[in-house]
């Protein structure tokens, strides 16, 4: 199987700063994305801490691999990564005082053959298009998402509630994180929509699902879902990671190819 990898990422309308961070390793099939918390621009340091340290590290660990790993000891090695990198920025945050209290939301993918191990902590999320039907394959951890389960709201009036942004769990605001970290089967012609909820806030999935079943390319998709987020509003941060799956190797121009891209 092989892997297409499509990152954009835009301030949106209403904030001065970009507090959302993606980065992505074609070599190794990882990608990452994170949406930062704080003040004082915090937010923006836990998640470049976020995608920076586990790009570098979980990249060089499957790298060295060779793609030969099985799940176990994969899901072993972003566990092992994630967690640095909470205890890195949980670390900062303790010792700077400009930094007391930030977090960051988390979702990381490894992509192996027909085989994605998916990890995510708080509320950005990862979606899956597949033939005609759009799937969120992670599950928020926000008071909402908590509110849905415990049947005190419906998942309509939870697209209009307040309070959509309250995460129960993030990156760096304790010693500790717990990861929910999933296995999945991948098809050819699979796409995987990484977002933050400066999209998903600002979109429904059925107007997500319309700009997936085009099938532009997908720069153009990624373009289109940040235009759409910020003709909705673009209340936040928008951050949108496109992963393609497909048996036909992926066609480079003459420059990527002399850049060794």
């Amino acid at each position: 199987m092989n892997y297409t990898f499509c990152a954009q990422t835009d301030p949106g309308r209403t904030r001065d700063n970009n507090e959302d961070s993606v980065a992505f390793d074609a070599a190794t099939n990882l990608g990452v994305l994170a949406d930062g918390m704080g003040g004082y621009n915090a937010g923006e340091i836990a998640s470049g801490m976020a995608t920076a340290y586990i790009k570098s590290e979980l990249a060089r660990w499957l790298s060295e691999a060779n793609q030969q790993a099985n799940a176990g000891e994969v899901r072993r090695a972003i566990e092992i990564c994630v967690d640095n990198a909470n205890r890195a920025i949980f670390g900062a945050s303790c010792s700077n005082n400009q930094y007391a209290g930030m977090g960051t939301t988390l979702v990381v993918g490894v992509f192996q053959d027909k085989r994605l191990l998916l990890g995510h902590v708080g509320d950005s999320r990862c979606y899956r298009w597949r033939g005609t039907t759009l799937l969120q394959i992670t599950k928020d951890h926000s008071l909402l998402q908590e509110q849905i389960d415990a049947g005190l709201l419906t998942p309509e009036q939870a697209a209009t509630a307040p309070n959509k942004n309250l995460v129960t769990r993030a990156l760096g605001v304790d010693d500790v994180v717990l990861l929910d970290l999933n296995e999945h089967q991948v098809e050819p012609g699979d796409i995987y929509l990484m977002c933050s909820d400066g999209l998903s806030d600002m979109m429904q999935d059925s107007a997500i699902a319309e700009v997936l079943q085009n099938g532009t390319s997908l720069a153009l998709m990624a373009a289109e879902l940040v235009t759409l987020a910020n003709e909705n509003g673009g209340r936040d941060n928008i951050t949108v990671l496109l992963i393609e799956a497909s048996t036909t190797p992926e066609k480079r121009g003459l420059m990527a190819r002399l850049l060794g891209k």
